[in-house]
């Protein structure tokens, strides 16, 4: 055996299934659906980017819809007219439960939990949207929920799904960099209003809105529309920030590569525009990493969030070398229609930013590679490097694309790359990042207990507060 085999079995052993990222013998025991025969498909959330998960999963039968905002569904609901529709997830499930076989959650994040909880408990599949949950305890709650029920299930962070994530995987298995001690990752968002230090004054509810079943677990309050349709990503109540927006795709692939596991501890070393109510303007998180066995050292990952271009370079590189992105660099974008063209996209404020504003940097002991947004445009540094460079034995296998991975679970394939079980854990340790934007100095975690050991008010945000009727359980 050479060394990059070695290198391979030291680190993977007894944690990747021999025939890749899952065995489709426990979702045949349920019940093999042809891969010819269709799904029917519910939608809790049916306009943004509910309106994109289900033209991705189109190619099966869409048959109801539930979304409390008529306005911002309105074109979802021409698109598919033989799909009822109703306001309220729960009055879906009840009426349609004998003739959905999944369904896709598409909400606001702090919904996430709640209806897809629902769904599982009734046998259906389910994709939800990054972050999986606002939550570290609701994202614990799903991963054993998925288990429990024994469905299929995906959460929607596309950057897992494509081969960029897997070919950098397989080269830090390889060795070519070494030792990966120190990870750098960053993102353009917020695009939206943060750093907001009051509450919004009270307008009238529009005709078009149920506020009630649009809150649904979140105590009420008046209506603004501060909070729609797209910029409760902001509000502590709703959303998790940057974080859930952009981590769970550009922290996929480290989260891969480096068989990360939950950190010993997370704290903010940069914050611009502190407040009780929305996430700051921009910040720098610090998430500290144990050893993963032997082949694993510790590690330091570094989250940066507000950036118009790459947070991070290294000072060895030349200037104007290519450093994130770019057409020759490895691993095939993902087939996304919603992904920014290559050069500069709209920041959602009327400008621009750079592709480079979206990446992660590895730094090995003997090289550093980089991803972009979504994982794809693998670069190993130098450039020089990438010029004679023979990628190693494919080890992983590949997806068949993001939505067709899940609907593949569904029928009794092979276990989608980002189900629950990943999922979970990737999505607790990253929204504990957010509820480090709303605390001072470092927090420390004691993962087996789900426990802030060092701060009891941050300790309280782990699980959340639930309006009486919404209260969660397996």
């Amino acid at each position: 055996m050479n060394r990059r085999h070695f290198f391979f079995g030291s680190i993977l052993a007894g944690t990747v299934p021999v025939g890749g990222f899952g065995s489709t013998a426990s979702l045949r025991a349920l019940g093999y659906k042809s891969p010819n025969e269709k799904l029917n498909i519910a939608a809790v959330g049916a306009g943004g980017r509910g309106a994109s998960d289900i033209g991705g999963c189109s190619t099966e039968n869409i048959v109801a819809l539930a979304d409390p905002d008529q306005k911002r569904a309105a074109q979802t609901f021409e698109k598919y007219p033989n799909a009822t529709r109703y306001p309220d997830f729960r009055k879906m499930l009840d009426k349609e439960a004998n003739r959905i076989d999944a369904v896709i959650v598409a909400t606001p994040d702090h919904m996430h939990a709640t209806a897809a909880l629902a769904a599982m408990q009734l046998g259906k599949h389910v994709y939800c949207e990054k972050p999986l949950t606002r939550t570290v305890w609701e994202a614990r709650l799903l991963a054993q929920a998925a288990a429990k029920y024994g469905v299929a299930t995906q959460m929607g962070n596309q950057g897992y799904s494509n081969e960029g994530a897997r070919i950098a995987a397989e080269i830090i298995w390889s060795g070519e960099i070494g030792a990966v001690r120190e990870v750098h990752a960053w993102t353009n968002r917020p695009v939206w209003p943060q750093g907001v230090a009051q509450l919004p004054k009270e307008e009238p509810v529009p005709s078009t809105l149920d506020w009630d079943a649009w809150l649904g677990p979140q105590a009420m309050r008046p209506y603004s529309s501060a909070y729609l349709p797209f910029n409760w990503r902001g509000w502590y109540d709703f959303g998790a920030g940057a974080p859930g927006d952009m981590a769970c795709h550009i922290l996929g692939a480290p989260n891969m590569a480096l068989r990360l596991t939950a950190p010993t501890s997370v704290e903010v070393i940069k914050r611009d525009g502190k407040n009780p109510y929305t996430f700051p303007t921009q910040s720098v998180t610090r998430f500290d990493f144990p050893a993963r066995g032997a082949s694993l050292p510790a590690l330091t990952l570094y989250w940066y969030d507000g950036m118009q271009k790459e947070a991070w370079r290294p000072e060895s590189l030349a200037a104007g070398e290519q450093y994130v992105g770019g057409p020759d660099g490895l691993g095939a974008p993902p087939p996304n229609p919603n992904t920014p063209p290559r050069g500069r996209s709209n920041d959602g404020r009327g400008g621009t930013v750079s592709s480079a504003a979206n990446g992660a940097a590895f730094v090995g002991e003997k090289g550093i590679i980089t991803t972009d947004t979504y994982a794809a445009n693998v670069r190993l540094l130098p450039e020089s490097r990438m010029k004679e460079y023979k990628l190693p034995a494919q080890y992983l296998t590949r997806s068949p694309g993001h939505y067709r991975d899940w609907i593949r679970a569904c029928k009794g394939g092979e276990r989608s790359c980002s189900d629950f079980r990943i999922a979970g854990p990737l999505t607790e340790w990253i929204v504990l990042g957010s509820i480090a934007l709303h605390a001072e100095g470092k927090l420390e975690w004691d993962a087996a207990r789900m426990r802030i050991t060092n701060n009891s008010d941050a300790n309280k945000l782990v699980k959340p507060k639930f309006r009486k009727g919404w209260e969660l359980k397996l």
